[in-house]
């Protein structure tokens, strides 16, 4: 079973800024209380994550996740689950428009899991994960 939703807001940073807020990935434990460890394990050529491990904990499984980022600077940074014991899918999407006080962000996320889960947690769990990848997010690029 999978889900998807978005989420859409503004935060007062440059998009290269809110890049460079991504790329901080050693942060992620910071900025998501799911988060509980997370290590870039190799790098696209100009430096930015390309494979990520990370230690997550929701719905009360603890999970070792691989994702594989994806950068179009100045447009969008997306990342894709590559490797996971509990979830079957998870691509997420950032997508950057700037305006005259920063820059307006969507998130697209859509998880599905390889566990029997009962929908309206899963649903729960989504929630969960757009709100830390937007309010979260935005707190912790407006107070880098």
């Amino acid at each position: 079973m999978a889900v998807s939703g978005s989420t859409e807001f503004d935060v007062a940073a440059t998009p290269e800024q809110v890049f460079d807020a991504v790329a901080a990935i050693e942060d992620l434990p910071q900025r998501s209380s799911a988060h509980k460890s997370a290590t870039v394990e190799s790098r696209h050529d100009d430096g930015r994550p390309k494979r990520v491990r990370a230690k997550v904990a929701a719905a009360g499984f603890t999970d070792e996740e691989v994702t594989d980022y994806s950068w179009d600077e100045p447009h969008s940074v997306t990342w894709t689950l590559a490797e996971s014991s509990v979830q079957s899918k998870q691509v997420a999407t950032y997508t950057l428009t700037p305006t005259d006080t920063g820059t307006h962000v969507t998130l697209d996320l859509e998880i599905g899991v390889k566990v029997p889960m009962p929908g309206f947690v899963l649903k729960r769990v989504l929630k969960s994960a757009l709100d830390t990848g937007s309010k979260s997010f935005k707190a912790y690029v407006e107070g880098r």
